[in-house]
């Protein structure tokens, strides 16, 4: 079977009933001691498009995305571990203004590694400690639905041809992993990653997408592209965040849109291609 029909999910499914793989289904690796891991690479032309961006705005979207995932796992960031994979004739400024640009969210880089490669890739390994996770496994009929910031930027963004800024949600993270049931980072569309919560906590979300704050210039179809990186939580107190929906008996997500039911797709990392990036 190729990847390109098992899909990332299959994969990591497989991954873990080899036994070859476990505890991977979280954002981010709890290792004791309240330290938690995590890791994102982006590909040039997968992830991002040098005529879209900046080197500075790509270094900062690099660690941003990481930074994501230990927001979602309530976690106070220590330290970036950076892989730079480059064609050898980039040119030493670029380089320089990547860098700045991933130091930008004052989180400092304390290793990683460097090779010659075709195009540019960089892997960010993130490294935080949490009081604590609340995963992605403990959702509750009953819950609240909460998102904390607007959705739809990135496919707002896309179909102008340029890359949305990630938002840094570190501190809307910490407040939400104190009360939260489960909590997620909304980086593969809404629909997507509410499915994450929904299969992993055994229970049905049932999410009303009139209720979604939307970014400026977004629609509700936007939502399905995902790369908006604002927090998906579970939470029997949505602390003041806007509720989108509700946590019931079941199985699944569904999604209504003025009462009526809609679907929306997603972000799938091998089946649907490179979001025609190329």
């Amino acid at each position: 079977m190729r990847l390109a029909e098992l899909g990332e999910t299959g994969l990591l499914a497989e991954l873990e009933r080899r036994g070859l793989a476990r505890g991977i289904e979280h954002d981010a690796a709890e290792l004791g001691d309240g330290l938690v891991v995590t890791q994102d690479a982006l590909v040039e032309g997968v992830h991002f498009r040098l005529d879209w961006t900046s080197f500075r705005e790509l270094g900062y979207r690099a660690a941003a995305v990481n930074l994501s995932d230990l927001a979602a796992s309530g976690a106070e960031p220590l330290a970036l571990l950076v892989t730079l994979a480059a064609p050898p004739q980039l040119e030493l400024d670029d380089v320089l203004a990547l860098y700045a640009g991933l130091n930008e969210p004052r989180v400092p880089i304390a290793g990683g590694d460097t090779t010659a490669a075709p195009q540019l890739s960089l892997a960010v390994t993130a490294v935080g400690r949490s009081e604590r996770v609340p995963g992605r496994a403990g959702a509750q009929p009953g819950d609240a639905v909460a998102v904390s910031g607007p959705l739809g930027a990135a496919g707002a963004a896309f179909r102008e041809g340029r890359h949305a800024r990630p938002p840094l949600r570190l501190e809307e993270g910490r407040r939400l992993a104190a009360a939260a049931h489960a909590l997620t980072d909304v980086s593969d569309g809404l629909a997507v990653d509410a499915g994450h919560l929904a299969a992993r906590s055994n229970c049905r979300l049932e999410l009303e997408l009139e209720r979604v704050p939307l970014a400026p210039g977004a629609t509700v179809e936007d939502l399905g592209f995902g790369e908006d990186y604002e927090l998906l939580a579970a939470t029997p107190d949505p602390l003041g965040f806007a509720v989108i929906g509700r946590c019931v008996e079941g199985v699944g997500v569904g999604l209504r849109l003025n009462g009526q039911p809609v679907e929306l797709a997603g972000w799938e990392h091998f089946g649907r291609g490179a979001k025609n990036l190329r």
